[in-house]
């Protein structure tokens, strides 16, 4: 096996921890080139889409790339602001927050972000760690929720890109935390603010991506981590079983997904009478295409066009306070055990200390 070149061993050096807060990705711009590259990565993975290689590459390159992005570029761009893609924008100011929580918190702490397709890409991100002598590294998904899709999918690329690594750090991988109470009461207060400035609907809609229903029959606990995550926010609000429903959006292909569908399931409401609705995405940490343009904009029309009157969106966690903390604990506690790293600065203080002592110790003898 040939190994990447990296940095020569220290001895001695202080090791380092750091915390890759790692998401799913986006193009570089809203374009149909820059959207291509960018799908082309994504669903050539193999864990987002379960078909025969050969069978599905035809099926890729030869109707899905040349037809669909020129349509999500156009999706794209209806949502794109100043200052980039959505997801990334919240993403890199998630990480920039978390990391100084976590200082004022003690905690010496390195935060990263990286996308699992795109920029910046996560063995790069893994390769600059590694370059600034971190040899304890947590991974945490910007997932709330398990799935082979997405969270699997980040854990492969981490575990490949350490095969070609001669000296690996130390790893830890946060799997889910679907049912963390800090992640809960934030979302609960998103909720409450938002109802505190426009009252509350006839009904709350929590709407989150869907899978192939396959997934579900093999084992994959997505699906049930979704439902306990709507259970207790469902909870902390005081909400009945009638009050909210959970949904499954962004379809694709014909095979069943996850039911019921968001889209469909808007329209039936409004023609069941039900006129008011707020709709979520608990599983989506950050806004992006799906949240964006798919249920503030399009999922909106649907539901207007099918006799509703009023449909409010509320926003993802983003960067709310209550949410950089609930992350700065799910990071605290799975770094238990791990050593606080010494700053730079720290160890010249005890050089100086230890300097000052040794002196100290010539001087004594010289006295006696």
């Amino acid at each position: 096996m040939r190994f990447n070149q990296e940095p020569s061993y220290q001895h001695g050096a202080n090791a380092k921890t750091a915390v890759v807060l790692a998401n799913l990705g986006t193009p570089e711009a809203p374009t149909p080139a820059a959207v291509r590259v960018y799908l082309k990565q994504f669903l050539s993975d193999p864990r987002v889409v379960e078909i025969p290689r050969l069978i599905w590459w035809l099926i890729l390159n030869g109707i899905i790339l040349p037809f669909r992005s020129k349509q999500s570029a156009h999706k794209y761009a209806s949502i794109w602001t100043p200052q980039g893609s959505p997801l990334k924008v919240h993403t890199e100011n998630q990480a920039k927050l978390l990391q100084a929580v976590l200082t004022e918190r003690g905690q010496a702490i390195r935060v990263e972000y990286a996308m699992r397709y795109g920029n910046p890409s996560l063995p790069s991100i893994l390769d600059k760690l590694k370059e600034d002598g971190c040899d304890r590294i947590l991974i945490l998904p910007a997932y709330p929720q398990y799935s082979a899709t997405t969270t699997a999918s980040i854990f492969d690329t981490v575990f490949t890109h350490y095969t070609k690594v001669r000296n690996a750090p130390e790893l830890r991988l946060i799997k889910h935390y679907h049912d963390d109470a800090a992640y809960i009461v934030a979302l609960a207060d998103s909720v409450r603010a938002h109802w505190q400035q426009h009252g509350k609907p006839e009904k709350l809609v929590m709407s989150f991506h869907g899978v192939p229903k396959r997934t579900l029959m093999l084992g994959d606990p997505y699906h049930c981590e979704c439902y306990k995550t709507a259970r207790l926010l469902a909870t902390e609000l005081g909400l009945s079983k009638e009050e909210y429903l959970v949904t499954f959006q962004s379809r694709f292909g014909k095979a069943e997904w996850l039911q019921p569908y968001t889209a469909p399931t808007l329209e039936k409401m409004a023609a069941e009478g039900i006129k008011k609705i707020d709709i979520m995405c608990p599983g989506f940490t950050s806004d992006c295409l799906e949240t964006l343009e798919e249920i503030a904009m399009e999922a909106k029309a649907d539901f207007l066009a099918a006799g509703g009157t009023e449909y409010r969106y509320i926003a993802c966690l983003n960067e709310t306070p209550a949410w950089i903390e609930a992350m700065a604990g799910v990071v605290q506690s799975h770094s238990g055990g791990w050593p606080i790293a010494i700053t730079d600065e720290q160890q010249e203080v005890m050089r100086a200390d230890r300097e000052k002592g040794r002196l100290r110790a010539l001087e004594l003898g010289a006295e006696k």
